[in-house]
């Protein structure tokens, strides 16, 4: 059985539901938190695992769902759930050559939650960054001011054009 919050405990503490967790975690992500090594940092009191992977790329999203219907969810134990997460994606961007390629689906992810040390953590699947639409925009605005070379000027203009006709 999960219990439910008490309102007063940490996030990810046993007692409270771990899809609570799950959506800081994702909050996170979608703000961008993966895209620079710093700021990931904010996403270790969520997850298990101690390295974040170099990704090539990042898929843009407008948003997401954490299923909140415990019936959908695969509950192992009462340490150990599987909670279904709907992306809204809109496409993906691959960074080495600042390119985008539009795929608007929703995609489906199990997130598996387990308790660790007492407390509730992503331990997997892994994936890319989910970063929300509005963020990539600025995240390129940004690369584009510190760009000096005009050829990557232009294809990071371009990328910010693609990826805001997408709304």
């Amino acid at each position: 059985m999960i219990l439910v919050s008490d309102g007063h405990a940490q996030t990810g503490a046993l007692n409270k539901d771990p899809s609570i967790l799950l959506k800081k975690y994702l909050d996170l992500d979608l703000k961008g938190a993966r895209l620079n090594p710093l700021t990931w940092e904010a996403q270790k009191p969520y997850i298990a695992w101690k390295e974040e992977t170099i990704w090539g790329h990042v898929v843009v999203i407008t948003g997401y769902q954490v299923i909140e219907d415990i019936d959908q969810w695969d509950v192992k134990n009462n340490l150990d759930v599987v909670i279904p997460v709907e992306f809204k994606v809109v496409g993906s961007i691959y960074l080495e050559k600042a390119v985008f390629f539009p795929e608007p689906h929703v995609e489906r992810i199990g997130f598996r939650l387990k308790a660790i040390n007492g407390i509730w953590r992503v331990i997997d699947p892994i994936v890319p960054p989910h970063v929300g639409q509005k963020r990539v925009i600025n995240f390129v605005r940004q690369a584009m001011v510190e760009e000096k070379d005009p050829a990557h000027l232009s294809a990071l203009t371009a990328l910010r054009d693609d990826v805001r006709r997408r709304q």
